[in-house]
């Protein structure tokens, strides 16, 4: 039987033809050569019909494209063979004996050492491949210089495919060592303004970036202050309100206040259609010596009042007296048999940062039933003298004291 295929003794690869043989040969430089009746596969891809030589070619394409199904057409692509040299035929018989069939493209194999160097030079891979290929792997300056003669060619940016066994001889390098050198500097300097280039692009749109950022920032920022702004207005106009309306209570109780004591003195209300004082008279009955209150509870609240004015610079420091006077009222209320909440020691540092050292602090508790004693020493409220009146009417003196924001202000 005729053989179908060559087969190689010292590799066993298949054949198809005495050229591929040759290529094989020149390649490998195997010369143990055989016909064989075992055919060279030939799976073409049913999807795109690239043919395959072998199931590791197949499985190869399947894995690139995800195409599965091949058609094996072995039997009609095998033909004797036959390692006769055959004659020199006419011109119009190597074109009948041309091959019809399309081999197969594969980008060439190069060197990976070499292709990375480039690659670090910023050549593109596709560039870097096609310059190693057709410059036989020779050299790094002879990729550079096939760069350099072929950089004007429509397809350097293309990977170059070539059949499968083919071999493509080295181009011999037309330039001088010095002029290689030159276009070698030129290429990297090139490439090196090109990534330049490309670093303050992207710098260009990150600050573009941060400007939009920061523009964003501020509007909101803007906003939440107008926000703010409006929000401590409307709370200012409320509290104006609220003190206005808390100044014209206070009027109303002075006004009454003042009607009662009228009452007590025996003296006849005040007619409304009277001739209301002018501001100089106002002025002048500031000026002239208060009036001393007819009740206690009045001299209670004239005590605190004056306590007050005589303090009003130290809000705090009044406020904190008004509460201790307010415990040790209500420390009595509570528990009148108790001695120690009926004693008070005036040398204690406590009590004279508190209430002591405040002018009319001391006044007060004795309005409230205490007295020196012991030297004056102490202050002291026997048992017998608590009055709980008196004390339910200091205490709430005190706490009107404490919550009216215009006590000792008018």
């Amino acid at each position: 039987m005729a053989g179908v295929s060559l087969k190689c003794g010292d590799c066993g690869a298949l054949l198809r033809s005495v050229e591929e043989a040759q290529e094989h040969a020149e390649l490998t430089s195997h010369s143990n050569f055989a016909e064989s009746t075992e055919p060279v596969l030939n799976l073409v891809c049913s999807t795109c019909g690239k043919p395959c030589r072998s199931k590791t070619e197949s499985d190869l394409h399947t894995k690139r494209t995800g195409h599965t199904e091949f058609s094996d057409k072995t039997a009609d692509a095998a033909k004797p063979i036959s390692l006769e040299v055959p004659k020199v035929a006419s011109s119009e018989s190597e074109d009948v004996a041309a091959p019809s069939q399309t081999e197969e493209m594969v980008v060439p194999e190069v060197d990976k050492n070499l292709l990375q160097e480039l690659e670090g030079m910023g050549f593109s891979i596709e560039r870097a491949t096609r310059a190693l290929h057709y410059s036989g792997n020779a050299s790094l300056e002879a990729a550079v210089n096939w760069v350099v003669e072929h950089e004007n060619d429509m397809d350097i940016d293309e990977m170059p495919m070539v059949p499968v066994n083919s071999k493509v001889e080295a181009p011999k390098p037309s330039l001088t060592p010095e002029q290689l050198k030159a276009k070698q500097h030129e290429l990297r300097e090139k490439a090196r303004k090109k990534k330049e280039e490309e670093e303050k692009r992207m710098e260009r749109e990150r600050e573009k970036e941060r400007i939009r950022v920061g523009k964003e920032l501020l509007e909101a920022k803007r906003i939440e202050e107008d926000n703010e702004r409006k929000r401590i207005l409307a709370l200012r106009k409320a509290e104006k309100e609220e003190e206005k309306r808390a100044r014209e209570r206070i009027l109303q109780k002075l006004e009454e206040d003042k009607a009662e004591r009228r009452r007590k003195l025996g003296l006849p209300p005040e007619d409304p259609s009277t001739t209301k004082p002018s501001a100089p008279v106002v002025e002048e009955k500031k000026m002239s010596l208060p009036v001393r209150p007819a009740t206690k509870a009045e001299q209670m609240r004239e005590c605190l009042r004056s306590l007050k004015q005589n303090h009003k610079e130290d809000d705090a420091k009044v406020k904190r007296a008004f509460q201790t006077l307010l415990t040790f009222v209500g420390n009595v209320v509570k528990n009148p048999d108790e001695e120690k909440f009926r004693k008070i020691r005036l040398t204690n540092q406590s009590f004279q940062d508190r209430v002591g050292s405040l002018t009319g602090g001391i006044q007060f508790l004795e309005l409230c039933g205490f007295e020196k004693m012991e030297g004056g020493e102490f202050l002291f409220l026997a048992r017998d003298k608590v009055d709980m009146a008196v004390l339910h009417s200091a205490g709430s003196e005190i706490d009107s004291a404490i919550k009216n924001p215009f006590f000792g202000v008018l």
